[in-house]
């Protein structure tokens, strides 16, 4: 498998859409706090990510096998049914701004910090999508991740991992004993070619969900995921 690890992505910090995102004003009584704290991030953030191209060399009734490494959803392997190369990925804010979060002691400050290491995150993510694009031409590509849904739950992180390899020397991006990489803010998943755009939103029922793209479709597994018997 060919890896890509991306350690030098731009970040640019852009300040009035924090205080906006934040809903700050300038010349307000938090304006120069905010400013100061987020002249820091940009000095210290160095947001990273990495994937790999990998071939599917198995596919059963709810199984794929990836890298010698057995995955097991039936959503998955429906979504891969035309695919034979995927991309599994992983993207983080980074440990340099991770580790200085900690040092946050106001409680006001650590929330304005939190949202710059998602910032930074999604800086990451942006950086790992066009890389990927530009370098490998997939076409339209669909992604998933474990514990986005309770067919493929977040204890497949360890298949995922065992695929990505050593994420900790790469770009400091660790997985816990309980399933939950560090830093918080990172995120891991399976990029891959499809036809049909697909999101997890669509099949997941919870409401008032803060992160939803998508209404849910609640006869969509059963149209399209649900095994057929004989």
């Amino acid at each position: 498998m060919h890896e890509v690890i991306l350690n030098n992505i731009s970040f640019e910090l852009d300040v009035a859409h924090l205080m906006k995102e934040l809903h700050i004003n300038d010349g307000g009584r938090y304006a120069e706090d905010l400013k100061r704290l987020a002249y820091a991030v940009q000095a210290i953030a160095k947001p990273k990510a990495l994937y790999k191209v990998a071939f599917i060399e198995f596919k059963g009734d709810d199984t794929v096998v990836v890298g010698g490494t057995k995955l097991t959803s039936r959503v998955l392997r429906v979504n891969l049914e035309q695919a034979d190369r995927v991309f599994p990925y992983v993207a983080t804010c980074g440990t340099e701004l991770d580790d200085w979060s900690r040092s946050v002691q106001d409680m006001l400050h650590r929330y304005w910090a939190d949202t710059m290491k998602e910032m930074a995150l999604r800086s990451a993510i942006r950086a790992l999508n066009e890389d990927l694009a530009e370098r490998y031409l997939p076409g339209c590509t669909s992604t998933m991740s474990p514990g986005s849904l309770e067919n493929w739950p977040l204890e497949e992180q360890r298949g995922l991992f065992a695929i990505l390899g050593n994420t900790k020397d790469a770009i400091g991006v660790q997985l816990s004993d309980s399933l939950l990489m560090i830093p918080t803010k990172s995120v891991s998943g399976i990029r891959f070619p499809t036809e049909e755009s697909f999101e997890s939103c669509r099949l997941c029922p919870r409401v008032k969900c803060p992160g939803r793209r998508c209404p849910y479709d609640e006869q969509l597994y059963e149209r399209k995921y649900r095994p057929r018997t004989n």
